[in-house]
């Protein structure tokens, strides 16, 4: 599999809706980061979906290395 590119080398601080249907850029094309817009579509990388189970305030990846996607896990400090 190809490497993501790497939109941002910081994490988007978010809040998160219960119940909402979400789906993280893992392509990293998007210019709605740290969601998808559809630019993965040329790529062999397809968007993670998940509904919030609560509301609250995350940090989520836009270097899309992390270990725990959509969550940043810091791995940007090291790119």
């Amino acid at each position: 599999m190809a490497d993501p590119t790497i939109a941002a080398k910081h994490s988007a601080h978010v809040k998160l809706e219960a119940g909402k249907l979400y789906a993280w850029c893992r392509c990293g094309r998007s210019q709605q980061q740290p969601f998808c817009d559809g630019s993965h579509k040329a790529t062999e990388f397809t968007p993670l979906e998940w509904i919030a189970e609560e509301t609250r305030e995350v940090k989520l990846c836009q270097c899309k290395h992390t270990r725990n996607p959509p969550y940043c896990d810091g791995t940007h400090k090291t790119l």
